[in-house]
């Protein structure tokens, strides 16, 4: 058996269904594609699956992939044995109504013999316990001899996920040997021990299940296969883990290397290197295809996984970040089949290295407060409160997962269900503070309109056409008609209406026939290609089957069109100035105004978001001709044709060129020449997320709108500090001089009162029990904050003796504590900060600060004169 390379591996399984007949298809991205039922692609099927249920006509019906794949239930599993892992890719070759079992297998079993030359006396081959037809096809047509053959049952060799196409299966196994084994005389396929190793799964669906244990025969049967190639690959290479796969095992020497240790000398740093080198592996492909660090989502899943890896370095003796420096192997590992990880490599190592820094600015604190809660928590119970657990993350950023997980090491666990209940209630205050919004119900969702065409889109060319009716959805169901007054989902054979997609809004506009009018409110597109218009019935009954007109607001269109031609010229110009690392992270365009998140480590500084601006004015105002056609996709990449990051594209594309300035791939509607955008200014720059920042700007008539606005502000400053709009500078800086002016005579006045002040108020300082300590606590009226603060400063300069609180109520009922400590008193033990903090939290608030000075707040003054009271016996207690 040739021991083959990975890269190799794939390779030879996709040229070997390619001379079957199949059509070879790239990975899909490992973000979801019009499928919300999952969070990444975690299935080699899972791209295709609406091929197989017949919701999308598939590019041919014989196709072979290799698909890239991410699971992370088993996450916390990773790094302790060397068998999981969360990356993978799925060799996979696929049937939609077109070959079917015979073929399958016959296949599977000539690839594996003779292009992989297996030896056939180590093959097994399970089948469903009810499935003679695979059964005879592997024993009497391919040559299987029966004694390898196992018939397992439902839990094994039965594939089914609720309602939908389903089938038996059939597997083949290899046979390791015995010292892999378990040692029993029956172990044989299908045992759970590590001799016989599942490598390849063929499923037959051939029946659709209405997940109640019916079963109906497909008119058209399917075929489903799906084989991990890191699995093959320890087969094929005669190693036990995926860790000790060629380019696997590169990456992992790569970490050790950079940590100075031996891969299999320690079992707790052998844990450490396989976490790297698998969460890196899964990072690099994941910020390839799109995602990007947050608290939520697959967003959370990168964080997660960049940060585990990241602590997990520290704890190899690794302090500064390296993971963008390991980076680079992945993508020399890979990049034969992904050659995007090439294109992409600055912004992936990027990405990764701010991520890492960040969490290192974060994480020492984290760490620090957690072994201060771990060593309370020695001799005192097992179990970190959720409450502190909470605070690590609420206050310190610390991920729980880490909690758990450095918890765990040392012997403890987490109340994990009080942590969970804190988490909710923060929710619900995020929601509340949000305000009762409620966004777009689209009726009709939930209804099955599977049986319907794709609705027909003319908007690109007109913006009033005809519609024939054909459905309506009300309240969730199917519906022949909609009444005057009720709202409803209403799907035409055709539309010059615009569904929300790549970012730009929806159309909005009147569908009508005699004596009936509805108002459109919005409109989507489901993922096989229906238009469901939301529509509000103003006059008359629609019914199914009615031909209406079909009208769309043109005033709002065309300030769309505005918006979203602008977005090009824009993304254009930041990579022009900022560098060909800014990719589209999402963007939003709505009538005359638009929203751009775009991939970038720094702020964007005044000079460049001027120079960004001044780029795509210039291009307005050249006039340029803006130019939409439709291409083969390798013809408009040859043209330079810039891709929506992370989106999957067919064979055929619209290219919308501006001139010589901008080339992109878009689905949008666009003015025909770029000075009907009329003059585009950015209103706002900020970040977003790490590593993507967003910009806010307005064109056409919002430009106008807004120049109009700050000639208001202008005429009306310069009208407060009586001057002209034309002398409000020179104005405003003299203004300025002559308050700066008065403010340091304030603060010299404030000074000399202070002074004044706190010689009088020694007076009432008493001696704090048997010590020389002398202490004052008292309420001071009229005066500032700041003074308050040269108030306190002053008694603690006179008198290094006393200890000073004083409290002042603002005019919103608030109180604001400040507390001095002079040198003698911290010497005898007195803390300003610990006395505010019991102070401060009489009266509901908190604070704290220095021995010598702090400051705190408190919320409830009816409490605030036995507060003061409190302040003696306080310090009596710490100068003791």
């Amino acid at each position: 058996m040739e021991k083959l390379g990975l890269n190799e591996i794939r390779e030879r399984f996709l040229r070997f269904f390619e001379s079957k007949g199949h059509l070879r298809l790239k990975s899909f991205p490992l973000v979801p594609q019009n499928d919300n039922s999952l969070l990444l692609i975690n299935a080699g099927m899972a791209p295709l699956k609406h091929y197989f249920t017949g919701e999308l006509t598939p590019p041919a019906s014989r196709v072979t992939d290799c698909q890239k794949c991410i699971r992370t239930l088993d996450i916390d599993s990773v790094g302790k044995d060397a068998r999981h892992g969360t990356y993978f890719e799925m060799l996979g070759n696929f049937s939609f109504g077109d070959y079917f079992k015979r073929e399958a297998c016959q296949w599977a079993w000539e690839f594996i013999t003779q292009e992989m030359k297996m030896p056939v006396d180590k093959l097994y081959v399970s089948v469903f316990l009810d499935d003679d037809e695979a059964y005879d096809i592997w024993t009497k047509e391919i040559g299987v001899q029966e004694d390898h053959m196992v018939r397992l049952g439902r839990e094994d060799n039965f594939w089914e996920i609720g309602s939908g196409p389903c089938g038996p299966c059939s597997e083949i196994y290899f046979d390791r040997g015995e010292k892999y084994g378990c040692g029993s005389p029956d172990c044989a396929p299908g045992c759970d021990c590590d001799r016989y190793v599942e490598f390849w799964n063929l499923v037959f669906s051939q029946f659709s299940s209405d997940g109640k244990g019916n079963y109906t025969p497909l008119a058209r049967k399917n075929i489903d296969t799906g084989m991990g190639i890191e699995r093959l690959a320890c087969i094929m290479q005669d190693v036990d883990s995926l860790f000790d796969v060629d380019t696997v095992h590169r990456i992992l020497d790569h970490v050790a290397q950079l940590a100075g240790v031996t891969y299999g000398k320690d079992k707790k740093q052998d844990v450490s290197l396989r976490i790297i080198t698998d969460h890196i592996r899964s990072s690099v492909m994941l910020v390839c295809d799109g995602v990007i660090p947050s608290n939520e989502g697959r967003g959370y899943v990168l964080r997660r996984l960049l940060r585990r890896a990241a602590r997990h370095g520290r704890l190899l003796g690794l302090t500064q970040p390296f993971l963008a420096e390991v980076a680079e192997t992945v993508i020399q590992e890979n990049e034969g089949a992904y050659p995007e990880l090439r294109e992409k490599e600055e912004y992936i190592k990027k990405l990764i290295r701010t991520e890492e820094e960040r969490f290192a600015a974060t994480v020492e604190s984290g760490l620090v407060k957690l072994d201060e809660m771990i060593a309370a928590l020695r001799g005192n119970g097992d179990t970190l409160s959720g409450e502190d657990a909470f605070k690590l993350y609420d206050t310190y950023g610390f991920p729980v997962d880490l909690t758990v997980e450095i918890l765990e090491e040392q012997g403890f666990k987490l109340a994990q269900e009080a942590f969970e209940e804190m988490m909710r209630a923060q929710r619900e205050r995020a929601r509340q503070a949000r305000g009762n919004t409620v966004g777009l119900g689209w009726a009709g969702d939930d209804v099955s309109l599977k049986e319907l065409p794709a609705t027909v889109f003319t908007g690109y060319d007109k913006l009033e056409d005809m519609g024939k009716v054909l459905a309506i959805v009300t309240e969730g169901e199917l519906a022949g008609s909609l009444s005057q007054g009720a709202q409803g989902t209403l799907v035409l054979d055709q539309t010059p209406f615009y569904a929300e997609s790549g970012g730009q809004s929806w159309d909005t506009g009147m569908l009508s026939r005699e004596g009936v009018m509805l108002r459109v409110l919005a409109v989507r597109k489901t993922a096989d290609g229906k238009f469901l218009h939301q529509v509000e019935s103003l006059e008359g009954t629609v019914n199914v089957d009615d031909t209406l007109c079909a009208h769309v607001d043109e005033s709002r269109r065309r300030a769309i069109m505005r918006a979203h031609s602008a977005t090009h010229l824009l993304q254009k110009a930041l990579r022009s100035v900022l560098g060909n690392h800014v990719e589209q992270a999402g963007s939003l365009v709505e009538p005359d105004r638009l929203r751009f998140d775009f991939t970038h480590f720094s702020a964007v500084t005044p000079e460049e978001l001027m120079e960004v601006e001044k780029q795509v004015n210039e291009e307005i105002l050249r006039d340029d001709q803006v130019d939409i056609s439709e291409m083969p996709i390798d013809e408009a990449k040859k043209l330079g044709a810039m891709a929506l990051f992370g989106e999957k594209y067919g064979d055929q594309v619209r290219v919308v060129r501006m001139g010589d300035y901008s080339i992109e791939l878009c689905g949008g509607t666009h003015v025909p020449n770029t000075a009907r955008v009329g003059l585009l200014k950015i209103v706002s720059e900020a970040s977003v997320a790490a590593g993507v920042r967003r910009i806010e700007a307005v064109v056409g008539s919002q430009v106008t709108a807004m120049l109009h606005e700050k000639e208001q502000t202008i005429a009306q400053a310069a009208a407060a500090i009586k001057s002209s709009p034309m002398e409000l500078v020179n104005k405003a800086q003299q203004t300025m001089n002559e308050l700066r002016q008065a403010l340091h005579k304030v603060d010299k006045l404030s000074a000399r009162v202070a002074a004044l002040r706190s010689v009088e108020m020694l007076n009432f300082a008493h001696t704090a029990g048997d010590s020389d300590i002398n202490v004052l606590a008292m309420k001071v009226d009229d005066m500032s904050a700041d003074m308050l603060r040269t108030l306190s400063d002053d008694l603690r300069d006179k008198a290094p003796n006393l200890v000073s609180v004083l409290a002042l109520v603002t005019e919103e009922g608030k109180i604001n504590f400040v507390a001095a400590c002079g040198k003698e008193a911290v010497k005898k033990g007195a803390h300003a900060g610990n006395i505010l903090k019991q102070v401060a939290k009489m009266t509901g608030g908190g604070g704290g600060g220095r021995p010598d000075s702090a400051t705190a707040g408190g919320k409830d003054p009816s409490k605030l004169e036995a507060a003061l009271e409190a302040v003696n016996n306080i310090v009596e207690e710490m100068v003791k």
